[in-house]
């Protein structure tokens, strides 16, 4: 028996980078009892203007919050000088692409250290190509993809489910087993905790 964690998070989303890391110690400690499947949730999808890391919001987010987090958590981490901060639509089409190539995991964390580590446009067709490359995928085969809107509908479909029929309005969200919904940060210790409730309640 296994549990199934879908976690809701946005590319452009400081706190969903530093929760991969509870998280995949978590589902480490469980060995195999629990599969994760990240989705997609925009926070400012298109036209909503994006925000701009040298504005007051960013500066002081990122000092008082998420800088001494990641400082805890011992995760490298910045604040990326793409300005105004990029669209993520294309960047989670790609990762459909990348999960029917059987490389969504790699995918989706080089999409966030591309982003908050190496400061890179991750709206841009040519850098989530060049990140498909990095993790082993053919860049022509996954660029096609891109251009062709390949997965433009399933990636409408999930990002509206997110948005009306599970109500979600902050990220990252963990679902568990389409029942339970679990917002924020979460410390790996409780995740452990609560995926061992939920498989004790499932094998009942």
């Amino acid at each position: 028996m296994s549990l199934r964690v879908q976690v809701f998070s946005d590319y452009v989303c400081p706190y969903c980078f530093l929760a991969k890391g509870p998280l995949n110690e978590a589902v480490e400690e469980l060995e195999g009892a629990v599969k994760v499947e990240w989705m997609p949730f925009e926070l400012r999808p298109h036209p909503t203007p994006t925000l701009e890391p040298e504005g007051d919001y960013l500066q002081s987010a990122w000092q008082q919050s998420v800088y001494p987090m990641a400082e805890r958590m011992g995760v490298h981490i910045v604040l990326p000088r793409v300005s105004p901060q990029p669209y993520t639509r294309l960047a989670f089409e790609g990762a459909l692409e990348a999960r029917d190539r059987g490389k969504a995991d790699a995918y989706n964390h080089r999409i966030f250290t591309a982003f908050f580590q190496d400061e890179l446009d991750i709206g841009d067709a040519d850098v989530l190509s060049d990140c498909a490359a990095n993790i082993g995928l053919d860049r022509t085969i996954f660029r096609t993809a891109l251009d062709g809107g390949i997965h433009r509908q399933e990636c409408e479909e999930q990002l509206r489910r997110g948005r009306e029929r599970l109500a979600i309005n902050s990220v990252p969200t963990f679902i568990i087993d389409n029942r339970l919904s679990i917002p924020g940060l979460v410390p790996k210790d409780a995740l452990v905790s609560v995926f061992r409730e939920q498989l004790a309640a499932a094998a009942e």
